[in-house]
């Protein structure tokens, strides 16, 4: 049977997530036939018309929700965020080169552990005694003078801390933004390369967006493998091979919706108040449940909190099920829990989180 919105979940998955159940119904009704085609996306060839308008649309409404200069491109590739962690140093480092890492979570160790297979990299700044619950000012970080680039992840998916600013380095900064791409305005110009898988914000899985300054393209090293090569993939318009059509197609109607939303100014009002509204569940709890991380970096996108058991905290995950919101569980690697409320989560679903918080606190 055809699944209608009633039967649907508030599913609070970190990726892949949530999608706008008005783009779901768009994808729907397109399904057979794109657009009087007579095709589904899922079966047009990537070098048709048909299909270049999708890719094409979709760039100029990233670059506009983006504000993306024209010293730009913009690349649509695959493997997802962790691929780029190699690619990276690949196409813009020689094996002398120094690279600068700020840590602030699991997925910048993971980057730092794959550029050491590369290039030197440095380990400019770390919060793993912390746990990993703070972000640390940038007069701590120890940069090397003449690093090729510096990196660090704008959202960490496990911890739940986010860079509330973008930081001015004097070199290259390159910004991992899985799990707060097109959640809010962004600087670009104050990046060299910006990069995010799809799976949480603005699609499904398959397609890792780049965003690259045109002087870092062209500088790959001969052995670099040639799908991970920034030029080529730039020089063919992001169509060396077949790309992941339908995950372009589905985030070029989700850079729709954010455009009808206002833009990315609108959509991260709504993005502080969701969380807003957990974080001060949280608090009011007076220490129920517990947020483990520093309240200046408190991630709008994935909220971990904590009780005093974990036999407590599976009898309100279970209640959580009961109640049609799912996907509360924390990451295997910190355990506690985790709401991740990404674009597509409406505001009924944190209200109705927060309400069953309050509801459980008072029952035991």
């Amino acid at each position: 049977a055809v699944a209608t919105g009633t039967d649907r979940v508030y599913n609070f998955s970190a990726g892949p997530a949530a999608i706008f159940e008005d783009v779901l119904e768009t994808a729907q009704k397109e399904m057979l036939s794109w657009h009087g085609s007579g095709m589904s996306v899922m079966e047009m060839s990537h070098r048709g018309k048909e299909f270049m308008t999708i890719i094409q649309e979709a760039e100029s409404d990233l670059k506009e929700l983006l504000q993306i200069p024209s010293n730009y491109k913009v690349l649509f590739m695959q493997g997802g965020a962790s691929t780029q962690f190699s690619a990276l140093p690949l196409n813009l480092t020689t094996a002398d080169d120094v690279t600068d890492y700020v840590v602030t979570g699991s997925w910048g160790s993971k980057a730092y552990k794959e550029a050491q297979k590369y290039c030197k990299a440095n380990l400019a700044a770390t919060t793993k005694e912390s746990n990993f619950t703070v972000i640390p000012e940038q007069s701590e970080w120890k940069l090397t003078p003449g690093a090729k680039y510096v990196h660090i992840c704008a959202n960490e998916t496990i911890q739940g801390v986010e860079f509330k600013h973008d930081p001015t380095v004097d070199g290259c900064l390159i910004a991992d933004m899985s799990s707060n791409f097109c959640s809010k305005p962004v600087d670009v110009s104050k990046y060299g390369i910006i990069y995010a898988g799809a799976q949480k914000n603005v699609g499904p899985a398959g397609v890792t967006i780049v965003i690259i300054r045109e002087d870092l393209i062209g500088h790959a090293r001969p052995d670099t493998p040639v799908m991970l090569d920034y030029q080529i993939m730039a020089e063919n318009d992001s169509l060396y091979n077949t790309p992941p059509c339908w995950s372009i197609y589905m985030c070029g109607l989700v850079f729709k919706k954010l455009l009808a939303m206002g833009g990315l100014s609108e959509v991260e009002k709504h993005n502080k108040a969701k969380a807003g509204i957990l974080y001060d569940a949280i608090q009011a709890s007076n220490g129920y449940f517990k947020s483990p991380v520093a309240e200046n970096v408190r991630s709008a996108m994935n909220v971990p909190f904590t009780m005093d058991t974990p036999e407590l905290e599976k009898e309100f995950l279970g209640l959580c099920q009961k109640n049609g919101l799912i996907q509360l569980k924390g990451h295997r690697s910190v355990g506690g829990m985790r709401a991740s409320v990404y674009n597509a989560m409406p505001m009924s679903g944190v209200e109705r989180l927060a309400q069953l918080m309050k509801e459980f606190q008072a029952s035991h």
